[in-house]
């Protein structure tokens, strides 16, 4: 019989070059939910399930979800439910982001735009003192 793998708190922190403080925060979110082990259980046991959730928080924090959206969605798939509402709801969060994404692509561009203006003055001024007779 096989037995499903386990993981530390160490064993995670190294394989997604995270704190173990981090991982531990993640828990007190409710993205884990290792089992104690160990005197007083003070000892974490990750399953494979926790190390998918991590890896899912993770993919989620790249995207710029929040953590309790990160949660939300997570947490939608761990349940047995029929998947429809559970992809909507994942489409509007990822919509609402993409939005927001776009949003502040547009401001930076913006500002990148007024940046080169800046540039460009700055260039022709230094251009006209520089061709002055001294």
């Amino acid at each position: 019989m096989a037995t499903n793998p386990t993981f530390t708190i160490s064993d995670l922190a190294r394989e997604f070059d995270l704190t173990t403080r981090a991982i531990r925060f993640y828990e007190d979110m409710g993205l884990l939910q290792p089992l104690r082990d160990g005197p007083g259980g003070r000892n974490r046991v990750y399953s494979a399930r926790d190390r998918t959730r991590l890896k899912l928080t993770l993919r989620a924090k790249r995207l710029g979800l929040s953590l309790t959206e990160a949660r939300d969605i997570i947490d939608m798939y761990d349940s047995p439910r029929d998947t429809g509402p559970q992809l909507r709801k994942f489409l509007t969060v990822l919509a609402d982001h993409r939005r927001q994404l776009e949003e502040q692509m547009a401001d930076l561009e913006a500002n990148l735009d007024e940046v080169k203006t800046h540039e460009k003055e700055a260039r022709a001024l230094l251009a006209k003192i520089e061709r002055k007779p001294g």
